[in-house]
């Protein structure tokens, strides 16, 4: 292997990163053309997002854990080629079945690739003040992957068909793969964690019977519920849990988790009912409709740096606050939805909602960590992690729920008429700008300023935020 080279490994892993990032926003605006070509009811359709979503939150701070006890390096190329397997099996998939199937491969790789990933950066990049810089630019790639997949799906879908999202993964996966082999070196933690087996599996449990609840019915409500409280009691039997559970006593910390889980839960419900409306209501084709989001990618990527520029300098509470009030303004505007709403109203609301996301991850993460000793920042900036995840899932599912009586089950979305289609969408708009108004004032428990700010991490790499101290 050649010598190191910080910035190329930098380059490497903001790669795969912007992979994992996309593919859980670029889905949803293929969802009506993959619905079409496999006849799928909109559970169906939600399954095709989640299936990803609910694995990759899973298992975000498992695979940081396994990535140091084995190596990063090696498990990152593990990663890679789960992500490779998933994606063709996705551009492949005859059914319903296999693409939900072939989702799952796809997190579990993901799940390998977005801690991994910038634990190898922190580790390549030794400078404190290069390192900052090297986290502030993974967190604006994966701002601009998550934004800017609606439009990289509708360029794709509209060209030549769905399947392309996933084809389109492969050639960059395999380059990455090459550099990966000559230029990312191999590290692993002096002193790594001990693997939580029966907390990780309780977790998926209650992630996944909460989610199969508000998609499928209420009997999942059981299994959640059951999985909560075991879950519960073995994590405050452990020495090592999976997640410490003392934190959620600090205010500050329960204000970053709900904050993380309603910013990504009000993203997702906007996406997959944007995407929807766009296409079923307005008769949009894929790659117009993608277009139409594109105010929301430039926003959120031109003010994810400084976001967390204004939060290292005076604090999370100011922009979690502008992120919550942003979010309220772009949800409320489209409250009155109908099928003949004007263009500049929804690109107005779209501008709104990815200026919110543009101020929310900084905040978030240096509120999760605040106040807290680096053997303890790195479980609470993991748990942000995976709250970001979990809001993303949950909220896929509920704008199943709000969208869902219109489409019974075996009729098509596509079906109904556009003005019904439009009114329907309508209860997921007051569930965005609710959204953004309680994190608005969740902001109140942010400190104003922070002793020793801590440099904004992506919304998905939970054990990489741990290792900025190394």
């Amino acid at each position: 292997m050649k010598e190191t080279r910080p910035w190329l490994v930098l380059a490497i892993c903001c790669t795969s990163i912007f992979l994992v990032g996309m593919d859980t926003t670029v889905v949803n605006i293929a969802l009506p053309s993959i619905g079409a070509d496999l006849g799928l009811d909109t559970a169906r359709l939600q399954w095709v997002v989640d299936a990803y979503t609910l694995v990759l939150a899973s298992l975000l701070i498992t695979s940081g854990a396994l990535a140091d006890r084995l190596g990063r390096r090696r498990v990152f190329r593990i990663g890679l080629v789960l992500f490779a397997i998933g994606s063709a099996a996705c551009a492949l998939a005859p059914s319903a079945g296999t693409l939900v199937a072939a989702r799952v491969i796809q997190g579990v790789g993901g799940s390998m690739l977005s801690p991994v990933a910038l634990a190898i950066v922190v580790s390549a990049i030794t400078d404190a003040r290069q390192r900052a810089q090297a986290i502030g630019v993974w967190a604006a790639v994966f701002g601009l992957s998550m934004a800017a997949g609606p439009v990289l799906g509708g360029l794709l879908t509209g060209g030549l068909g769905w399947r392309t999202v996933f084809w389109a993964n492969l050639p960059i996966i395999a380059v990455v793969l090459v550099l990966t082999v000559f230029y990312v070196p191999e590290s692993r933690s002096p002193q790594a964690r001990s693997l939580d087996v029966p907390g990780q599996l309780l977790l998926i449990a209650m992630v996944g019977g909460t989610v199969a609840a508000l998609i499928e019915g209420p009997l999942f409500w059981w299994v959640a519920g059951i999985a909560t409280v075991l879950f519960l009691r073995v994590e405050l039997s452990r020495a090592e849990p999976l997640m410490d559970l003392a934190l959620f006593r600090r205010p500050a910390f329960v204000a970053a988790v709900g904050s993380a889980v309603l910013m990504f839960l009000a993203l997702s419900v906007t996406l997959l009912l944007g995407s929807l409306y766009l296409q079923l209501a307005r008769g949009m084709s894929p790659l117009v409709a993608g277009l139409t989001t594109l105010p929301m990618a430039v926003a959120a990527t031109v003010l994810a740096p400084y976001s967390g520029h204004l939060t290292g300098r005076i604090g999370p509470r100011l922009p979690l606050r502008l992120a919550g009030i942003f979010t309220f303004a772009g949800g409320v505007i489209l409250i009155g939805l109908g099928d003949r709403t004007g263009v500049p109203v929804l690109l107005l609301a779209y501008l709104l909602l990815g200026v919110g996301i543009g101020f929310a991850n900084a905040p978030i993460t240096n509120t999760a960590v605040s106040g807290l000793p680096p053997s303890r920042s790195g479980v609470a900036g993991g748990i942000a992690s995976t709250s970001r995840q979990v809001g993303t899932a949950l909220g896929v599912a509920l704008a199943g729920v709000v969208i869902g009586h219109v489409a019974p089950s075996g009729v098509a979305l596509g079906d109904v008429a556009p003005d019904v289609l439009a009114a329907a969408t309508r209860p997921g708009w007051v569930l965005v700008a609710g959204c953004g108004l309680v994190v608005a004032l969740a902001a109140r428990l942010a400190p104003v300023a922070e002793r020793a700010p801590v440099a904004a991490a992506p919304a998905s790499a939970p054990a990489a935020e741990s290792r900025p101290s190394r």
